[in-house]
């Protein structure tokens, strides 16, 4: 199945409304594709936060009051059709009603946009990885051997830090797609926590440390070096926090010590 055609079916995959033989085939394909497993889970997001937080919307009462009173000025109903509303007037109401509820809806996104979809789209890739054999595309505790792999496969050169001297060994790395594109994760470890690192460029050359708790994981992201990085674990947030600041150090060009 391509992107395509998923895209065709994704609508009635999450309504429930697809055959047996056609959800196994859009499965499999998000299985495989992470773009489409990614924009899979922001619809689903988007849907429960519709449910959870989009409440009913009157349009404005002089709005309301305008459109009875043109009613009344320009139509009569027929006689036995008491109630009758032309075809304009219905479609004018469906209108403001469309307007309104656009407005929250397009609040609630905006709510919901940046930081906050971007952290869910790290959890999302930090436990895909943890599942099935899909941890690394190449496994390594050499800095030498994991940097070279991702050449030709990104549009910028990511760093591979060596933390094994300070407690973070190198595991390996893989190709993820966040934020609309794809990035490097590199994978450590911590006794016998995983650490996903995801880097990219980022234009700005710094930004503070931020931490977030959330789903049982701890994350850490802030941008150094002309690069961003998001840290996420299930490790402890002192722990994360120290690995981190490495992170930040090394995109800085400084050296991190033991």
């Amino acid at each position: 199945m391509s992107c395509e055609t998923l895209s065709d079916k994704l609508t009635g995959y999450l309504d429930g409304e697809l055959d047996p033989r056609s959800i196994g085939e859009v499965e499999a394909h998000l299985r495989q594709c992470v773009p489409c497993a990614t924009r899979l889970e922001r619809e689903r997001r988007l849907r429960l936060a519709v449910q959870s937080q989009l409440k009913p919307m009157e349009a404005p009462e002089q709005l309301r009051n305008s459109v009875r009173a043109a009613i009344r000025a320009e139509v009569k109903p027929a006689p036995g059709r008491r109630g009758w509303i032309p075809t304009w007037a219905a479609t004018a109401a469906a209108l403001v009603l469309g307007l309104a509820g656009g407005w929250q809806l397009a609040t609630l996104r905006g709510s919901r946009s940046g930081g906050d979809e971007l952290a869910t789209e790290v959890i999302a890739g930090h436990v895909r990885s943890l599942q099935g054999q899909h941890l690394t595309d190449i496994g390594s505790s050499e800095h030498h051997t994991v940097k070279p792999w991702f050449a030709g496969k990104l549009d910028f050169s990511p760093p591979v830090p060596d933390f094994s001297a300070r407690g973070f060994p190198l595991a390996g790395g893989r190709l993820e797609y966040l934020d609309q594109r794809q990035v490097a994760a590199l994978v450590y470890r911590r006794r016998q926590h995983v650490i996903n690192l995801f880097v990219w460029p980022s234009g700005e050359s710094n930004a503070g440390p931020s931490t977030i708790s959330r789903r049982g994981y701890q994350m850490v992201h802030g941008a150094a070096g002309g690069m961003i990085y998001w840290a996420i674990s299930d490790l402890n947030a002192a722990e994360l926090t120290q690995f981190a600041q490495m992170t930040a150090d090394e995109l800085n060009g400084k050296s991190a010590k033991p």
